[in-house]
């Protein structure tokens, strides 16, 4: 079965839209659609923040990532500010996604 999301015109898509999506494409009901949805993405949540890494196959990855204590300058007045290390997020697109979309974009430079 796929999903079609074509319908949807918009510059972002929400939790809301994708609760919508399954609603009208697989038939759960919204209540169920939006708990799944809050589900999946607090499982991702969950498992980043204990520090795994999450694999989406054929969407891409999310990994954690340290970044060390380094010196940083406030760009007004140059004064010297340490900042300090944390954690970031970030998101690597598996190949196969990475063709869909150039494959759409060079579809779309041809008309």
């Amino acid at each position: 079965m796929e999903l079609s999301v074509e319908s949807l015109e918009i510059s972002a898509l929400t939790k809301a839209q994708l609760a919508e999506v399954l609603f009208e494409q697989i038939g759960l009901n919204k209540r169920e659609s939006k708990d799944m949805i809050d589900a999946f993405f607090d499982l991702i949540s969950q498992r980043l923040i204990s520090g795994e890494e999450v694999k989406l196959s054929g969407f891409g990855n999310f990994q954690i990532r340290v970044k060390a204590p380094r010196p940083g300058r406030n760009p007004r007045t140059g004064e010297l500010i340490p900042i300090e290390a944390r954690r970031v997020i970030t998101f690597h697109a598996s190949q196969k996604l990475k063709d869909q979309v150039q494959s759409d974009f060079a579809a779309t430079a041809e008309t």
